[in-house]
């Protein structure tokens, strides 16, 4: 039987080209492009992404990706080989409307993500609650970029390894939006759990058109987790 590599979807990169650029504009491992990292497949449907069945290996994009030419590279480095098939939808036009975007895609990682030191607080209450960033430094960076766009959100992947036996939610950590060189966030959230339209740690498993949480983390948030939220809207 055909038996899949361990993590060939981290392994298995896609590369997107426009207009016979020679950097990619899309650049990522196939599992994240499509919505679920840590390797894996899963099912979920979301408005622009989906996992189908079986076991979440019928991989779905719906993101619009205008150009006037295109080079849609994969590469393989899995020690074995794959199957893969594919179809590209695409429609013909006589000219392009002026305001339209180019489709961007990046992945990056800290592993590990740098983090506040518990030890330095009174208790674990105070680790998680107290003081407060608003520099934005040592956070975890979701992008960086200049010019005329749309951001159009993400999917963030968290792998738990904290040996702690406390309460050990890693989601008290605000989303901060920095425009035009502000030093302080000019949009500042009140919680990754908020961020993604969700409330109260969640655990649950859930799948929305632009909010969802596909993979919830074992007791206490130990392991791995995914959250994604689409600004499409």
């Amino acid at each position: 039987g055909f038996e899949l590599e361990r993590n060939c979807f981290r392994k298995t990169l896609l590369r997107f080209y426009w207009d016979g650029k020679d950097y990619p504009s899309v650049e990522a491992p196939i599992g994240d492009f499509f919505g679920m990292g840590h390797g894996i497949s899963k099912n979920f449907v979301s408005a622009p992404l989906q996992m189908s069945p079986e076991d979440g290996k019928g991989f779905n994009c719906w993101w619009p990706m205008p150009y006037r030419s295109a080079r849609l590279t994969v590469t393989n480095e899995c020690k074995t080989k794959l199957v893969f098939y594919y179809y590209v939808d695409y429609e013909e036009y006589p000219e392009a409307d002026e305001d339209l975007c180019y489709f961007h895609a990046a992945w990056r990682r800290e592993c590990p993500t740098k983090g506040v030191d518990e030890s330095k607080f009174a208790n674990h209450n105070a680790w998680c609650f107290e003081e407060s960033n608003l520099s934005g430094e040592e956070n975890y960076l979701v992008l960086h970029t200049r010019g005329k766009g749309h951001y159009c959100g993400c999917n963030v992947n968290i792998h738990n390894l904290s040996t702690s036996g406390l309460w050990d939610w890693p989601g008290e950590g605000d989303d901060m939006i920095f425009i035009d060189g502000d030093t302080e966030p000019t949009l500042n959230g009140t919680g990754t759990e908020d961020y993604v339209n969700m409330a109260w740690c969640p655990t649950q498993e859930y799948s929305a058109p632009y909010h969802g949480l596909i993979l919830g983390g074992r007791d206490n948030w130990k392991g791995k987790i995914t959250y994604y939220r689409y600004h499409i809207a």
